[in-house]
């Protein structure tokens, strides 16, 4: 009797539809990439401070850029205007991160729920609410490899407002920006690699900054009565 074997063959003829339509996926993504670097980047860089923002936007938003290399090549070659760049990658920056925050604010709390109890994910957003501010500043001035995407998905899962988020981003890639330009412009372009083998120095600045910046709010809050002098009694 001779042996079916048309299940089979269907399995291997769908292997192949998978196996080729992944090897289209990549040839395209790959071209894609391409184009990117060798055709668009370099013509957003000759834009010069617009070029920065855009460049953030992508960055942020979908493309890995080394931004922080291409900050100090802006910087170095033309110092009298690197705050100009510093605000305008940060600007873009913040727009460009509107993407990821997105994505976690439409389905980001599904798939976290995949992975922990309720319990807990409701724990991670007080904890995440009640400093939210600074939770997406300071990783938004921390140098890579800080997993900046990742704090911006969780943003928009625990829905932190647009107009704090925007903020906060803003404020951390500013500082950050403007540290390392006037690095550049002390040492120059190899500034970057400084920043890069000391990021937990720069972690520690990062972070007496913010803790400054809280004292001074909270000093504010207490003048204007909106907190009151003892909490608890």
């Amino acid at each position: 009797m001779e042996r079916d074997t048309t299940p089979s063959r269907n399995s291997r003829w769908g292997l192949d539809v998978l196996r080729a339509k992944g090897t289209f996926l990549r040839q395209l993504f790959h071209s894609i990439w391409l184009k990117w670097k060798l055709v668009i980047l370099p013509i957003l860089i000759k834009w010069g401070i617009l070029g920065a923002g855009a460049v953030a936007v992508m960055d942020s938003s979908t493309i890995p850029v080394p931004m922080d290399a291409l900050i100090a090549v802006w910087v170095w070659k033309d110092q009298s205007n690197f705050w100009a760049y510093c605000l305008m990658a940060a600007a873009g920056s913040a727009v460009g991160g509107l993407l990821p925050y997105a994505l976690g604010r439409a389905g980001g709390e599904l798939f976290i729920l995949k992975r922990v109890n309720r319990e807990r994910y409701e724990r991670m957003k007080l904890r995440f609410e009640k400093q939210e501010f600074l939770a997406m500043a300071i990783p938004s001035a921390l140098p890579p490899p800080t997993p900046w995407k990742a704090f911006v998905f969780a943003a928009g899962v625990f829905e932190m407002r647009v107009a704090p988020f925007m903020l906060a981003v803003f404020t951390g890639r500013l500082i950050r920006w403007l540290i390392l330009s006037l690095l550049v412009i002390k040492l120059g372009p190899g500034a970057v690699q400084i920043v890069e083998h000391h990021a937990l120095r720069v972690l520690l600045v990062v972070g007496g900054i913010a803790l400054i910046g809280f004292a001074l709010w909270w000093r504010r809050k207490r003048k204007t009565g909106e907190i009151p002098a003892h909490p608890l009694s």
